[in-house]
């Protein structure tokens, strides 16, 4: 796996752990009983966004390690997913 490989799988691992993370403990406006007119009720009163980013940068970093070692030690390759018999013969394959 190239470096730019690695930085596009940490990234979007990130972004898809944060969207997850994102409405975890998130108190609302109608919740705190403090709605701010011309804002809906639903609206975050605290989001406590820096520390669920930072939330998210340690489980993304563990799940980017677990799944960046399967990748690089050739556990599951493309052709292990490859269903349909798409990519035709492997290179081990064809020379025998």
């Amino acid at each position: 796996m190239g470096i730019t490989s690695a930085i596009v799988l940490f990234m979007v691992i990130w972004f898809l752990t944060f969207l997850i993370v994102i409405p975890i403990r998130i108190q609302t406006q109608g919740e705190a009983g403090e709605v701010v007119p011309g804002t809906h009720d639903g609206s975050p009163e605290h989001h406590h966004l820096k520390r669920k980013a930072w939330i998210t940068t340690g489980v993304a970093f563990v799940l980017w390690a677990i799944i960046a070692g399967v990748i690089v030690s050739g556990l599951v390759t493309v052709r292990d997913i490859d269903m349909f018999e798409r990519m035709g013969p492997g290179a081990a394959e064809s020379a025998g």
